[in-house]
């Protein structure tokens, strides 16, 4: 795999860091500022929210924009708005630098996607996805816990801190390795940003991009509040909210990896088989989360599958958006972001019932169940990359 694409890896490493570190933080942020940890978890809402809407605005603007000056910006703007982050004592100011910052990992994102797609052969897709997302995965492995043991110690704003720190040598790399030509030179005859747009009213990609919604957002639902389980639930520590975040991560870099090698050829295997595994998981976990042992094995089962049929889906949607070159990136950044923005809204309802904590891991079980159920009729269009003729 050629070296930008590794660095690309690195900044997402830094973004994926501030993205998935609030579930070990919502309990100090809340009380920081005053605020239910419900409360606080619409701070991962408002960020998802900001990558799904942003994506392919900040995309399409970005067709005419150098690519190396486009990536280094959203680097620097989303190390910016974590200093912001860091020394507000306002949750509303805290919130809006959130969105400030999704914009930017969102318009990153959505440019780094398309990048990585033009760096390999056509069919090695998959694989460079599977580097590219290695970053947010190895943020779950080691940013994430590592933010939640430091803002154990030292407080949730040396987290945010950390995170705008990490963005400087991912800046410096995109300065030195990424190509500045423009995202068009390297689509050159391409189709129109009307003609990209377009392809938005193909329903086969539009259900690509609902499933991947439907499965992001019962990660995401479940993720966030993960800290509440573990030390009410389970009756754990603070500090073994560390421990649970990095066998998630673990399980989600085992499952992106393995998805990689495979989602390019077959597809089918990865959802037949994943997505039946995942569903059962999520309501297995709320009913055995009150044992240390098996909640720490189920959560990393449920990080691999998650991730394993999240990647492919996003793939899946890349290859459905094909004849949109410089907008597909935004496509698959923004199918994702909607579900992780409507997981932890959805799961921070269930909260106040009688599941208690538990309650977002039932609704996870919920969501992937209706993505199950919506694929099943389309399942050759999910599974084969090809657009069935029921759908067209």
């Amino acid at each position: 795999m050629p070296l930008p694409l590794y660095l690309l890896a690195v900044a997402l490493f830094a973004m994926g860091t501030s993205e998935f570190m609030l579930a070990g933080l919502l309990p100090d942020i809340a009380s920081d500022l005053d605020v239910t940890v419900g409360t606080a978890g619409t701070l991962t809402s408002a960020f998802a929210v900001g990558m799904a809407v942003g994506a392919p605005l900040v995309a399409a603007l970005a067709r005419n924009w150098p690519r190396r000056s486009s990536l280094l910006g959203f680097t620097l703007a989303f190390a910016a708005a974590h200093a912001v982050g860091a020394l507000t004592t306002s949750y509303p100011v805290l919130f809006a630098t959130r969105i400030v910052a999704a914009l930017s990992n969102a318009g990153f994102l959505a440019v780094a996607l398309t990048a990585a797609v033009t760096l390999v052969a056509p069919d090695r897709k998959g694989r460079a996805l599977a580097v590219l997302l290695s970053g947010t995965t190895m943020a779950t492995i080691a940013g994430v816990p590592g933010g939640s043991v430091l803002g154990t110690v030292l407080g949730w704003r040396a987290a945010f801190w950390a995170v705008a720190a990490l963005c400087l040598p991912a800046a410096l790399g995109i300065l030195k390795a990424i190509p500045a030509g423009r995202v068009q030179e390297e689509t050159s005859g391409g189709p129109a940003l009307q003609a990209e747009l377009a392809q938005l009213t193909r329903p086969p990609l539009l259900l690509v991009m609902l499933l991947g919604a439907l499965v992001n957002a019962a990660t995401f639902g479940s993720f966030t509040f993960l800290a509440p389980v573990v030390t009410d639930t389970a009756g754990l520590g603070g500090l073994w909210i560390s421990v649970v975040l990095v066998l998630f991560g673990a399980g989600s870099f085992a499952g992106v990896t393995v998805a990689g090698r495979l989602s390019d050829r077959r597809p089918g295997p990865v959802i037949a088989v994943g997505g039946p595994l995942l569903l059962i998981g999520w309501p297995t976990l709320a009913v055995l989360a009150d044992e240390p042992v098996t909640l720490f094995a189920l959560v990393f089962v449920q990080g691999a599958l998650s991730f394993a049929l999240g990647s492919t889906l996003i793939a899946r949607v890349l290859h459905e958006a094909a004849e949109a070159p410089t907008m597909a990136g935004s496509y698959a950044t923004a199918a994702l972001n909607v579900g992780a923005a409507a997981g932890p809204l959805l799961a921070a309802t269930t909260l106040s019932t009688t599941a208690g904590h538990l309650g977002p891991l039932w609704a996870s079980g919920l969501l992937v169940a209706i993505a199950l159920l919506i694929a099943f009729p389309f399942r050759a269009v999910v599974a084969a990359g090809r657009s069935a003729e029921v759908l067209r």
